[in-house]
């Protein structure tokens, strides 16, 4: 696997996960990222907001439904293109 596509994040409880990214994208004007658990056996990537906060990129877990719709059926319309 390609590590330059694998990311650490850390999540509430402080845990270290490892993420694979799998796409990124704009939607309307905002921009989003499609990672994959490494460490499930699942093939459901999580849809996340990137921000930007103090000059970093900051990873935000999409939770509205809506919000999350739209980027996964935007998602769909780029795979159908490649």
């Amino acid at each position: 696997m390609d590590r330059e596509k694998i990311i650490t994040l850390i999540d509430e409880e402080e845990n270290e996960r490892e993420f694979e990214i799998i796409a990124t994208l704009e939607v309307d004007n905002t921009e989003y990222a499609i990672l994959l658990p490494q460490d499930e056996e699942t093939d459901e990537g999580i849809v996340f907001k990137i921000t930007e906060e103090g000059g970093q990129e900051i990873l935000e877990c999409v939770e509205d439904d809506k919000e999350f719709n739209k980027v996964a059926k935007a998602y769909e319309e780029l795979m159908k293109e490649e």
